[in-house]
This record gives C-alpha cells, sequence and structure tokens, in this order.
C-alpha cells in the first residue's frame, strides 16, 4: 500500500470565462469508481444544455483507476489535461467534471488544453487538498477504572482515538502508523501496568 496520498478537501464549484465560454469545474472525493461515475451523471444532469460536460477522475491510493473523457471536444484536449492536472498535483480519490458553455469564440487545441487543465487546477487551488497516511487498525482493551486515563494520555501522546465502546472492558479503537506499533506497544505495557489488551487490526487510511 502508498504511505499516503492527497485528495481534495472538500466538493465544491470553480467556475471561471475564457473567451465568453464558460468553464464551470466540478470536483468531489470518490471513495469508488461508481462513486465517480455516479458525480459525473449527476453533474450532466445539472447542466444538459451544456455544450461539453467532459470528466477525468483517479481512483486508488495507486492511482489503479484513471480514466477521462472529451466529451465530444477534439481528442485529447480535454478530459487528457484535467487527468493529467489530477496527476500532477498527486490527486488520488477524486473525480473532476468540466462543464462548458460555449461563447462563440474557437480556442483552438493549445488553448482548449489550457482551459480545460488550468480550470481544474484553479479549482484545486480554492477547495484546498488533505493528505491521508496509511495507519494500521487497533483495539485497545482496557478495564472501566483504567479507561479515562488511558484516552486522556492517548489523545496527550498525539493517537488518534477512533471510537470508544463500554461493555464489560473498555474497548477503545486507535490508529497507529506501522512503524509505531511496537512503541506503542511497549508505551501501553508501562502505562497500564500491563493490563491493557491490544489487538492489531487491517490497514486503513486517515487525516494527517
Amino acid at each position: 500500500m502508498q504511505e499516503q496520498y492527497r485528495t481534495v478537501a472538500r466538493a465544491g464549484v470553480h467556475e471561471t470565462e475564457i473567451n465568453r465560454s464558460r468553464f464551470i469545474c466540478a470536483l468531489a472525493p470518490a471513495a469508488t469508481e461508481q462513486e465517480a461515475q455516479d458525480f459525473v451523471a449527476r453533474v450532466r444532469r445539472e447542466h444538459p444544455t451544456a455544450t461539453h460536460n467532459c470528466f477525468a477522475y483517479v481512483i486508488g491510493a495507486d492511482a489503479s483507476v484513471q480514466k477521462a473523457s472529451d466529451d465530444g471536444e477534439p481528442g485529447g484536449t480535454a478530459g487528457v489535461p484535467m487527468l493529467q492536472m489530477l496527476m500532477r498535483r498527486e490527486m488520488r480519490y477524486v473525480a473532476a467534471v468540466v462543464t462548458r458553455y460555449y461563447g462563440g469564440v474557437k480556442l483552438g487545441a493549445g488553448g482548449l488544453i489550457r482551459a480545460y487543465g488550468g480550470v481544474v487546477g484553479e479549482a484545486l487551488d480554492e477547495l484546498g487538498t488533505i493528505t491521508r497516511q496509511r495507519f494500521r487498525l487497533a483495539t485497545v482493551t482496557v478495564d472501566h477504572q483504567r479507561a479515562g486515563r488511558l484516552q486522556n494520555d492517548l489523545r496527550a501522546t498525539g493517537r488518534a482515538v477512533r471510537e470508544v465502546r463500554y461493555q464489560e472492558a473498555v474497548i477503545i479503537e486507535i490508529g497507529l502508523p506501522d512503524a509505531d506499533v511496537e512503541d506503542f506497544r511497549r508505551w501501553l505495557a508501562d502505562t497500564t501496568a500491563g493490563e491493557a489488551l491490544l489487538e492489531l487490526g487491517g490497514e486503513a487510511y486517515g487525516d494527517t
């Protein structure tokens, strides 16, 4: 798995005008290719009279899925520069749709490439990006008497507490960088006098 990846901070829209044509870039996080396709379809429904609704998306922390469409623009002048901008910015799990309302002035191939790629870059700048780091899911099981202090200690040392469940014992779900697992195991034993149980789970990504 990749150690980290970047994605768009939030869904949103950025619009610019170039030679009387309106270029509207809609960006959104997309966890799966289906989510990306649903987003593209939704934007197209919102702009049924647009001249073009071109798209690009990148799915997977390793960018394993990359798709782009020119939607009637000359080949390689819309979807590809959009995709190239997402890849240049190292964006993952993101979908972009650029809606164009033609204003009567032809831009030529170079102008289209600059326009479609550029509006995606501007939208990323406006909406912001976040970095997500790979971590190991883990659960700590501890008695009720120690649980409150342990939660405070975990947060004080910058460990991400994801969920707390109160049962016969208290189960605290956390995320740990792989490199931190053994140090954390020792710290936990010292902090709880060996009374807490640590179980490691799978891997996931979280905000840094």
